[in-house]
């Protein structure tokens, strides 16, 4: 069963800046830090904050563990699936402007269809 919980907003800054570099919810975010901090206290395998800086660019991956490299990859690449704020309002101005938004397997210049022509 589902529970609210009241944090204060000096928990809730750093929450939404992980779950946005995470792309998870801020619910997410938070349930992933439950699960990290369990298996923290079991294990001295993994640096959760470590991942965190080479997802920032502060540390280059290859001084990341194993296990630290593998749970990085798996979020840059979730990271990297999903397009930012920019992109999205950068191909939504292209749309507009009748421009290409894209390519397709073949290399050839796709259009976006106007989904408000009738």
């Amino acid at each position: 069963m589902a529970q609210s919980v009241k944090l204060a907003d000096d928990v809730m800054t750093p929450v939404r800046h992980e779950a946005e570099i995470h792309c998870r919810s801020v619910a997410g975010q938070i349930t992933h830090w439950i699960k990290i901090g369990r298996a923290i206290e079991y294990s001295d395998a993994y640096n959760h904050a470590r991942v965190t800086a080479a997802l920032e660019g502060r540390i280059e991956t290859s001084q990341l563990t194993e296990e630290e490299e593998t749970v990085w990859l798996d979020a840059f690449t979730e990271k990297m699936g999903q397009p930012s704020e920019t992109e999205e309002t950068f191909y939504a101005r292209r749309q507009v402007l009748g421009q290409g938004v894209g390519l397709d397997a073949g290399g050839k210049l796709i259009y976006a269809k106007d989904d408000t022509a009738t």
